[in-house]
């Protein structure tokens, strides 16, 4: 069955365009991290929802960091650009200065953005915050709170199941090392300890003897 072209506009059922939305946005996502990966590059991918809802990847350490690089890179191009056209018309640099302001007012905004997202994250401003907003905050704070403790139950596991190995190299090399010095093994031992202990224990038999009346007068 031939899959039919679809048409690039805006998708009227709500239902249909949040569906599509989220299938094209966790493709995007996957394709911006293979592009790291395989190509090592530093990709940074920034996403709103039509609710304002951010998403975002970074194959850096920060997104920040990238956006930063971003801007340098832009204002030495720009430097650059400017002298390499010392001699063209002013129109054209003054339009190209136009097309860098608007590129910085626009990544400013971005960022802007990006900072006030962080702040909600953390519990800050959220006086301005409708109910709905709040609620998907709490949400993606949980799904990052159930991420990091299974993440943290199964570095729990990994420890666990590496001491029990640990345990059981320590058995062998202290049987091994009492064997090669003729010592009885670490159990025999034990056993034989115990037999000893209670061996130890004996009653002591005292003869007595038993006399009633007046005590005799000793000379």
């Amino acid at each position: 069955m031939v899959r039919g072209k679809t048409q690039m506009k805006r998708i009227e059922n709500a239902a249909s365009r949040q569906v599509t939305f989220s299938k094209r946005r966790n493709g995007l996502l996957k394709k911006a991290f293979e592009l790291s990966v395989l190509c090592d590059a530093e990709v940074a991918l920034v996403i709103f929802s039509p609710r304002g809802k951010l998403y975002e990847f970074a194959s850096s350490s920060s997104i920040n960091k990238t956006i930063d690089r971003y801007n340098q890179r832009r204002a030495k191009d720009g430097v650059h650009s400017n002298t390499a056209k010392a001699a063209a018309p002013e129109d054209h640099d003054q339009q190209q200065v136009v097309i860098n302001k608007e590129d910085t007012f626009s990544m400013a905004k971005k960022i802007e953005h990006l900072e006030l997202s962080k702040r909600k994250l953390l519990g800050d401003g959220l006086e301005a915050c409708s109910i709905n907003e709040l609620q998907q905050i709490e949400n993606q704070l949980e799904r990052s709170l159930s991420k990091i403790r299974a993440r943290k139950n199964q570095l729990y596991k990994e420890q666990i199941e590496r001491l029990r190995e640990e345990e059981k190299t320590l058995l062998k090399q202290n049987a091994k090392l009492r064997e090669e010095c003729g010592l009885v093994p670490l159990l025999q031992w034990s056993e034989q300890a115990e037999i000893v202990h209670n061996n130890s224990i004996q009653t002591v038999e005292v003869e007595t003897e038993l006399f009633i009346g007046l005590p005799e007068r000793r000379k």
